[in-house]
């Protein structure tokens, strides 16, 4: 019977690092001091303890491999599932410019990393996979998940290790937004009136009543007739509409097939970007509900707010531990000196980037957004909202709402990004080396463009209010 242990085994050792992880976190100042978060601390103590350190607890790194892959997806699904107004009325602009910083980040991080491994590849290092240097914006921006999902893909085409190399970009991100998140949080404080920091600010919203906040923690009204618990019906839809994103995916494989060696090479790529269609799916979705809630067709509210966001916390939660805690260090030792590189010019890039931007394009709460766009696109949203809650703990400002409304917008714009994504891959794969400066060329053309229209758009606003 001990075989009918394996395939959990390793999910519950997950639970433990996280449990011991807890108990250091209440215990030890340090980790509450820096806002290192629990699931972070988790993930290094199944590192530590796993066979390539104290080699006492080993774990079957493909299953969790598989294992993130799919917790990527399922808390992307329960976000999206969320019934949210969507209000685009004085913050819309704010909203709108946004969603093409997200972008923006993710263009200039695979710009300078795509450009600081073609230069290793052909000056130092020929064996190299070339597009070493994509994974910057896919780990740092995006999160182990999907670093882990695309280069898992990649090694399908011939990059050695893609998905642990994946793993190791994101985990030094994460250092980035943790140890270098709070120092630069304190050092905009202090210094605001010199950077010119200090905005327009608008007045704090009002204060909602506790007793009232309870009471509209969960939304569901499923009547007890129906004798299912309601997180039996949120694990349901979600169910249902990963299932829907599975067969999604295998029709466009099939379509891309016509295409050769470049639909294959994009066809690889969605699969990595599961998530991403799976958002997009869970987004009709949640239209379609909210319209058969209009028309009165349909009298029951199954999606509840607050399980749904308790499932993606917790997804992403086990997705960080075992992100940290499947990395292996030998793959590491091996790729060490490209991937610092990268890692290190990439975490001052955004560093800059991230005060640049945030300064030019939000007329208010400049340092709340700089610090939780900083910690999301070098770690994850998780990480991200940590920071803002240091200096916003009652949520007064418009930071999180933005990113989130943000994200929307920034969706259906990421979308032609897999297919350059796929441009410079298939030049690896077919050795056409000119695909690499294709690549380049558009990367740098849509982010000057995204870039344009930010600065114009501020502009514009203030004009308006002149």
């Amino acid at each position: 019977m001990e075989e009918f242990w394996y395939s959990v085994k390793d999910f519950l050792f997950l639970s433990l690092f996280l449990l011991v992880a807890i108990v250091l976190k209440n215990k030890i100042k340090f980790f509450q001091r820096f806002l290192v978060p629990t699931a972070i601390i988790g993930g290094f103590i199944g590192l530590i303890l796993g066979k390539d350190v104290l080699n006492w607890i080993v774990l079957d790194t493909d299953f969790l491999g598989k294992l993130i892959y799919h917790l990527m997806a399922i808390g992307f699904i329960a976000l999206a599932l969320k019934d949210r107004e969507y209000k685009f009325k004085e913050d819309r602009k704010d909203n709108i410019n946004t969603g093409f910083a997200i972008i923006s980040i993710y263009l200039i991080q695979g710009i300078v990393g795509f450009a600081i491994s073609l230069f290793i590849f052909y000056a130092f290092m020929p064996n190299l996979f070339p597009p070493f240097g994509l994974l910057l914006p896919l780990s740092f921006a995006q999160g182990p998940g999907q670093a882990y999902s695309i280069g898992k893909s990649w090694e399908l085409i011939g990059f050695t290790n893609g998905a642990n190399i994946g793993l190791s970009f994101s985990t030094i991100g994460f250092l980035w937004a943790v140890f270098f998140g709070i120092p630069l949080m304190n050092y905009l404080i202090r210094n605001k009136k010199k950077l010119k920091l200090e905005g327009l600010e608008k007045e704090a919203p009002e204060k909602h009543d506790p007793e009232k906040e309870i009471e509209e923690k969960h939304t569901e009204t499923i009547p007890r007739k129906i004798f299912i618990d309601s997180l039996s019906i949120q694990i349901v839809l979600i169910g249902i509409i990963y299932l829907i994103t599975f067969f999604s995916l295998k029709g466009i494989s099939i379509a891309l097939k016509p295409m050769g060696d470049y639909g294959e090479t994009v066809s690889q790529l969605l699969w990595g970007f599961h998530f991403v269609i799976a958002t997009l799916i869970t987004i009709i979705v949640r239209i379609i509900l909210n319209f058969l809630k209009r028309k009165n067709w349909l009298h029951i509210n199954y999606p509840d707010n607050y399980m749904l966001q308790r499932i993606s916390s917790s997804s992403f939660d086990y997705m960080i531990v075992a992100s940290i805690a499947s990395i292996s260090i030998v793959t590491f030792r091996e790729n060490w000196i490209p991937i610092l590189i990268i890692t290190t010019v990439g975490g001052v890039l955004t560093i800059f980037y991230t005060f640049f931007l945030c300064r030019r394009i939000f007329k208010s709460y400049k340092i709340e957004h700089i610090v939780a766009f900083y910690g999301t696109w070098t770690g994850t949203i998780s990480t991200g909202m940590a920071l803002l809650n240091e200096i916003d703990p009652e949520a007064k400002s418009n930071t999180a709402e933005n990113y989130v409304l943000g994200s929307a917008i920034a969706l259906p714009l990421g979308v032609p990004l897999m297919f350059i994504l796929g441009l410079a891959v298939n030049g690896y794969k077919t050795n056409n080396q000119l695909q690499y400066l294709y690549t380049q060329i558009i990367f740098i053309a849509f982010f000057l463009i995204l870039l344009g229209l930010m600065l114009w758009r501020k502009r514009q606003i203030s004009k308006n209010k002149v």
